[in-house]
């Protein structure tokens, strides 16, 4: 992989959240974009890889002034085997450059050696990410490589995909719910890596659909960042994102993908994902008393 490059946050694990979470306050929205190129629906024309190249950059110009931080789905790069792969680390790169905090979503999820090599093809090279969602279901020996190095990690808790209760809102024994059991590791792992900020380099993401899930498991996990997707397109709004934050309307972020990069409007795509952008932090910023 080549050594770790320069990060755009500090490398102890007392910085991680806290570098994000001062990314949100000098924007003033708790926010982030999820770059989710779609062969489908990417302009201009040429090579799919080629396009989606283009389409990333330009996202990323087009969103770098309203929003503290992007977050990168890899599996839509990854389909395009090798030349995908290498357009993702330089998307990466380039929200690097553009000061943006990126969040690599990947959910990788295993134990031992194998988490340890999926956290350094996240974490080391050139472009390193700054966070990575990970799949919590191996427990802690899973969940701790990707800490290591000052890392930032999200835990998948609550999904915003109504299929996810079939598993995720299972009963157990003691009354609570799977996604009960799973926050309650989150916040013990957790509590070995705070910050200054009295919040955690593992973090949760926590769907906003589902607001009454998302108010027991704040109770569960208070010094974890949540990560909220499920704005927009999937039909989060207000009453599902709020619950997630604390008094002060800090602790979460809030991801927007489908509604942000590929909105109606009547300019130049980079205008209308622009536009898209300002009004989606200007929304929940001062939903949440940010502006």
């Amino acid at each position: 992989m080549g050594d770790q490059g320069t990060r755009a946050v500090p490398t102890g694990t007392e910085g991680i959240a806290d570098s994000l979470l001062d990314a949100v306050e000098r924007c003033g929205a708790p926010v982030c974009v999820g770059l989710d190129p779609v062969e489908d629906r990417l302009p201009g024309s040429g090579k799919p890889v080629e396009r989606m190249r283009a389409f990333s950059f330009g996202v990323l110009d087009a969103v770098a002034e309203h929003v503290p931080c992007v977050k990168i789905q890899s599996a839509c790069y990854e389909r395009h085997g090798v030349a995908g792969c290498g357009v993702m680390d330089e998307t990466i790169g380039a929200a690097r450059d553009r000061g943006l905090v990126v969040i690599l979503d990947g959910k990788r999820g295993d134990i031992g050696l194998s988490a340890t090599h999926y956290a350094a093809a996240a974490f080391t090279g050139d472009h390193p990410a700054d966070w990575l969602t990970i799949n919590p279901y191996p427990g802690e020996d899973g969940v701790l490589p990707f800490l290591a190095g000052g890392n930032g990690a999200f835990a998948i808790v609550r999904t915003s995909n109504p299929g996810g209760d079939e598993v995720q809102s299972a009963l157990l024994a003691d009354g609570g719910t799977v996604s009960h059991a799973v926050a309650r590791m989150v916040a013990r792992i957790g509590d070995a890596f705070l910050g200054a900020s009295g919040f955690s380099a593992l973090g949760a993401v926590v769907g906003a659909t589902c607001r009454s899930d998302a108010a027991e498991l704040r109770e569960i996990m208070p010094r974890q960042v949540f990560l909220v997707p499920g704005w927009g397109a999937q039909g989060g709004g207000a009453d599902g994102i709020l619950p997630c934050f604390l008094p002060g309307g800090t602790g979460a972020v809030v991801t927007a993908s489908r509604s942000v990069i590929y909105p109606d409007g009547t300019g130049s795509w980079q205008e209308n994902i622009q536009e898209a952008a300002r009004q989606f932090a200007d929304h929940v910023g001062t939903l949440t008393g940010h502006r």
